[in-house]
């Protein structure tokens, strides 16, 4: 279920940037929850400039780029993953994109197992089976 987006000004960074920030972003995601790789999803959302307002200015008329990313993971992660994400994931868009530290912001948004779907099946029901079956492959190996 580890989804993270990140939503950017147009024209701000180059591609190579983006890139390096959504491969980065997703090696983070996987490490810090121990999840598969291949469960990951990072995507960067742009939007126009003059449809952003940082401080009381239009991006476009010299207000300043302020990225901004939001994740999901689903409830009873703890808070202590969560918060290294965070973290993570703001250090990632200062060194990767070079914006100022101060301007990033970020949040996780805690989803009920019951609320989200895999497959069309909700993610409650999918943990359910994943424990059984490595409980049934714990009991045959013993």
């Amino acid at each position: 279920m580890p989804i993270l987006e990140y939503r950017l000004a147009e024209g701000q960074y180059t591609d190579e940037q983006v890139s390096d920030l959504l491969l980065a972003s997703a090696r983070l995601y996987a490490e810090v929850l121990k999840s598969p790789l291949d469960r990951v999803r990072v995507v960067a959302l742009s939007y126009k400039p003059q449809h952003a307002v940082v401080g009381g200015h239009l991006v476009s008329e010299g207000g300043p780029s302020a990225p901004w990313f939001h994740f999901l993971v689903l409830e009873g992660r703890p808070v202590d993953e969560c918060q290294a994400l965070i973290a993570g994931f703001t250090d990632l868009v200062v060194s990767t994109l070079g914006v100022e530290r101060s301007l990033v912001r970020g949040g996780c948004w805690p989803i009920a197992p019951q609320y989200w779907g895999i497959a069309g099946t909700p993610a409650s029901v999918m943990r359910a089976k994943e424990i059984a079956a490595r409980a049934e492959g714990a009991g045959q190996r013993g």
